[in-house]
């Protein structure tokens, strides 16, 4: 019995350590209630708070502590010029811009959502990947003919890239949603861009194929692309970026 008592207070009453975190961390400190004096001698009094948070529970508090979220930010470099052709970077062009360039040459976009909440789409997962949203939103122009399809690719697959589509009789993936569709898109780029795996689970079905050929060796540009995006695709980049320049005057 001793023995069991001992063992119970050892468990109950924290070491000093345990004692001092709790003093110097705010979220744990004892909640005051009422004030008692003590007379220390002659004049003198002492004023002791006491706490109103039970014993078990500030056990708790030391043994399960907050835990303080930590936001996935990528650092990658500014884009300053119309003229820079590199795949990660952050936008020139505005989401109103990039909303105006599609409309100003097709007022009717066969998509599932609206103009504006595909290119924000667009900016969030690129903001997400570091990946130039407003330009990976050009290449999408380009691949669906300004959202007008036409070809392999039909709009209920939420597909904006043409991703799997490897012949005229392929047609691809499917995404359940827009914004799926959008982010297999800036993670099918950042597969060819960058080594780093994407923040979110990956839902490019070739993100596994580009990153196994290439390893460690990545692009770094649109025009990098020529050739392994599309094929024969000579001037691939080049007219997405021309697109992108494009997107700027509006």
């Amino acid at each position: 019995m001793a023995g069991l008592l001992a063992g119970s207070l050892a468990f109950a009453v924290p070491d000093y350590s345990e004692a001092r975190h709790m003093a110097m961390n705010p979220e744990m400190e004892t909640k005051v209630d009422t004030h008692h004096k003590l007379n220390m001698g002659g004049n003198s009094t002492r004023t002791v708070e006491r706490g109103t948070r039970s014993l078990e529970s500030r056990i708790d508090a030391i043994l399960n502590p907050p835990v303080e979220k930590v936001e996935n930010t990528i650092k990658v470099h500014q884009t300053v010029s119309a003229y820079d052709d590199s795949i990660m970077g952050t936008p020139l062009a505005s989401q109103e811009q990039c909303v105006k360039y599609l409309l100003s040459v097709n007022p009717r976009p066969d998509i599932s959502v609206s103009p504006q909440e595909l290119v924000a789409y667009y900016y969030e997962e690129g903001a997400r990947e570091g990946i130039r949203p407003d330009v990976a939103f050009a290449q999408a122009l380009k691949e669906t003919g300004f959202f007008r399809y036409g070809g392999t690719v039909t709009p209920d697959q939420n597909n904006y890239c043409g991703l799997g589509t490897t012949s005229s009789e392929v047609k691809g993936a499917y995404f359940s949603s827009a914004q799926l569709g959008v982010r297999a898109q800036i993670q099918h780029l950042l597969a060819y861009a960058s080594t780093r795996q994407p923040s979110e689970q990956v839902v490019d079905p070739r993100y596994g194929l580009v990153r196994n050929t290439y390893g460690s060796r990545t692009l770094n540009s649109w025009t990098d692309l020529n050739g392994r995006w599309a094929v024969p695709g000579y001037t691939y980049g080049q007219s997405i970026m021309s697109m992108f320049r494009e997107m700027l005057s509006r």
